[in-house]
């Protein structure tokens, strides 16, 4: 059934968790079952993320992760 990829900046585990969780909710709220609901996360440093030609590890480089 449903598989849910979300691409993000690194997050600690807890967060992750947080996250998979609400998902599966939303979708068990709509009938779905959970052992059905499939995320992934796929998190990438921000030196291999970019915007306008700059890294985001330079663009945020002041963000509190």
């Amino acid at each position: 059934m449903p598989v849910i990829t979300i691409e993000t900046w690194p997050m600690d585990k807890a967060r992750k968790k947080e996250i998979i969780k609400k998902i599966t909710d939303v979708f068990t709220g709509l009938g779905i079952p959970g052992e059905a609901v499939t995320v992934v996360i796929h998190d990438t440093s921000l030196d291999n993320w970019g915007t306008c030609g700059e890294q985001h590890c330079e663009k945020y480089k002041d963000l509190k992760r």
